[in-house]
């Protein structure tokens, strides 16, 4: 399964549709979108095909496809999609005056400027569908959002649709706010709230619990990123480990609670900055015991997250990724 590295907004000629053109799909994987929104332009703005194909399916030509990538990269400026189709049918480019705000920028990027994702997100070589998925947050389109992100799981699996598309997209929509003064931090908690809606929706049914085979997941006392820990317990959920999840800042207490009350083979703790991450607490939990005398048990702790750098604690391994966590956490409740 190889990283995409090609531009979603390179020129249709050379490596572009094939004679008889495109199917609707092959255009949507095209341009990074869903096939629904190609047909939906189509129906509401006349954006399809301009010549019609014998047999039930269209085919779109080059030229259809460049109108296409036009009304990506103007809808993904902000330009509302009903001007941006009027614009991406027009031939001749809107005067400085008629020109709506924005959308200098997005001809920019629909003439193919490599690594963008026609929004002004860096996004580097990455696969196809973070340009899709970048183009549907900056839009706030949530349907859209939704099926984009769903697909990715479906393709690739939690495990590399997380590493490989989500994480990209969501580093570059954080960039993009650090850099523009906070612009786009509504496009920041609208993609986070997305992601962990298509992880719910994508991972099967709570595991049942096992004795001595249970993992908790919580964030450390300080910390609510609870995004990559949502995407953990959906990955051992779906391969079958029973899973507490406590989420974002539990308190010392609650936390030594929970695990007394679960016995759990493993516990993660997640810490994004190095103010939260605590490495009496992580030795603490590591040391409870619990069970009958003669058999006492203790669980295995990983800390997990960026805030763990330059804390690593003596005995407790600090996986370096998902998989790696993971791998971790399955092998430590089924040695």
């Amino acid at each position: 399964m190889s990283t995409h590295t090609g531009d979603s907004h390179a020129p249709v000629g050379e490596g572009g549709p094939r004679r008889g053109g495109l199917t609707t799909g092959e255009v949507a994987r095209r341009l990074g979108v869903a096939p629904t929104t190609v047909r939906t332009w189509d129906r509401r703005y006349g954006l399809g095909p301009d010549a019609h194909t014998d047999g039930r399916h269209r085919r779109w030509t080059a030229e259809d496809v460049a109108r296409l990538e036009r009304m990506c990269a103007l809808t993904a400026t902000g330009v509302p999609p009903a001007e941006s189709a009027r614009l991406a049918r027009s031939e001749e480019a809107p005067t400085a005056a008629a020109r709506p705000r924005g959308a200098d920028a997005a001809r920019r990027a629909s003439a193919g400027r490599r690594s963008r994702a026609g929004s002004g997100l860096q996004l580097g070589d990455v696969r196809q569908e973070c340009r899709g998925i970048a183009r549907a947050a900056l839009r706030l389109d949530a349907a859209v959002l939704d099926e984009l992100l769903l697909a990715a799981i479906a393709e690739h699996g939690l495990v590399a649709a997380w590493t490989e598309v989500i994480v990209p997209t969501l580093q570059a929509v954080g960039r993009k706010w650090e850099t523009s003064g906070e612009k786009y931090v509504e496009v920041e908690h609208f993609l986070s709230w997305h992601v962990s809606g298509a992880l719910r929706r994508a991972t099967p049914r709570t595991v049942e619990d096992r004795p001595a085979a249970t993992t908790v997941l919580a964030c450390v006392p300080g910390e609510n990123h609870t995004l990559p820990l949502e995407v953990l317990s959906a990955a051992l959920t779906e391969r079958g480990v029973p899973v507490r999840m406590f989420g974002g800042a539990l308190p010392v207490e609650s936390l030594v609670a929970a695990v007394r009350r679960t016995g759990p083979a493993a516990v993660g703790l997640w810490a994004q900055s190095r103010t939260t991450a605590s490495r009496p607490l992580a030795q603490h939990v590591a040391a409870m015991e619990w069970g009958v005398r003669g058999a006492r048990r203790r669980p295995v702790v990983l800390t997990l997250g960026p805030g763990w750098a330059g804390q690593a604690v003596a005995g407790l391994a600090r996986p370096s990724g998902l998989a790696e966590a993971v791998a971790a956490l399955e092998s430590s409740v089924y040695p």
